[in-house]
């Protein structure tokens, strides 16, 4: 087997985030529904765009803010995504980089495929938020941008729900999973959003089930959307048996996390303000992911996973703004 050199391998749509705050009644007369995400083509991004007002540009993705909040851990994160060879993919290489992401995946050459990709945010009083996603170079990510001793190096292979829908996208996650097995590795599936888990319930619940996924990421929610179900304890129960170990977030109400032999449940970490809801999740998988790669136990790595998530919800934006080793040293946690 190789020798580990990454920390967590996150796959996922390399996406430039633009932000802005928005009043309730903006969401109703866009006919939006609130904290949802929806797929929009160019026409519809450039016309929400010219509509938003003041924004703020980010480097996002949720994958890659997971990757990132690796990084600000003190891990050794990698990431495959793809941009396009222009000003926002050319700003996102940049970002991931500087951040101490290894991201080599090539770039789309300007003019002979769309454009990076672009999520526009809006923020409503209460810090939920509801995306407008426009995919462009992302979709196409294919199995020849799998490098297979990046994912030999990684002690975990992390990927988004949301990549699922292209079908070239799905191909290079398999091809991932496949050789990270190989190499003796975990294989880790965030569900992403409920309206992800209603395209796609039957394979999602296919791969838990056969041993492709190890570890699944869910909201409360998601979770059971997963099962069709209103009842969050029959969904615990039945993820229980479908998969090895399930990371579950539940707001304000902490976290858990289930196998078949143990459930843990750990508090929300203190926050002062909440700001911006984005990226909470990613930020909860960062945390989580570098405790399973460093062997901490089910406590401890859902511990750090929600102090991540509240460092980001206090500020725009789904990257941290602080080193997030220097906070968790402050919680004597020992990374």
């Amino acid at each position: 087997m190789t020798g580990q050199s990454f920390d967590t391998l996150c796959i996922g749509n390399a996406i430039c985030d633009v932000f802005a705050h928005v009043e309730e009644d903006f969401l109703l007369q866009e006919s939006l529904v609130k904290g949802s995400m929806r797929l929009i083509d160019t026409a519809e991004a450039v016309r929400l765009y010219d509509k938003m007002g003041q924004t703020t540009r980010i480097s996002g993705g949720s994958a890659g803010n997971t990757a990132a909040g690796i990084a600000a851990l003190g891990g050794a994160p990698a990431y495959f995504g793809k941009v396009a060879n222009d000003e926002l993919g050319n700003a996102y290489r940049h970002d991931m980089r500087g951040t101490g992401v290894h991201f080599e995946t090539p770039a789309l050459i300007e003019g002979e495929g769309p454009p990076t990709a672009r999520s526009m945010i809006l923020i409503t009083p209460d810090g939920e938020r509801t995306m407008n996603t426009y995919l462009g170079a992302c979709v196409e990510l294919s199995e020849r941008d799998i490098e297979p001793e990046t994912v030999a190096a990684s002690a975990l292979t992390y990927m988004e729900g949301y990549l699922w829908d292209p079908p070239e996208a799905k191909k290079a996650f398999l091809k991932a999973a496949g050789i990270a097995h190989a190499n003796g590795r975990k294989v880790s599936l965030t569900l992403s959003d409920s309206f992800c888990v209603d395209r796609y319930r039957a394979e999602f619940l296919g791969m838990m089930r056969d041993g492709t996924i190890d570890v699944l990421f869910a909201n409360e929610h998601e979770l059971r959307a997963l099962y069709e179900t209103s009842d969050l304890d029959t969904a615990i129960a039945a993820v229980r048996e479908d998969c090895a170990v399930t990371a579950l977030t539940l707001g304000a109400k902490g976290a858990m996390a289930i196998s078949r032999g143990e459930t843990v449940q750990v508090p929300a970490a203190k926050v002062s303000d909440i700001v911006d809801l984005t990226g909470a999740g990613d930020l909860f998988a960062a945390g989580f992911l570098l405790g399973m790669s460093r062997d901490f136990d089910f406590t401890t790595s859902a511990e750090l996973g929600c102090l991540c998530a509240a460092e980001v919800i206090g500020h725009v934006g789904a990257r941290p703004e602080q080193s997030l080793r220097q906070l968790a040293g402050q919680q004597g946690f020992a990374l």
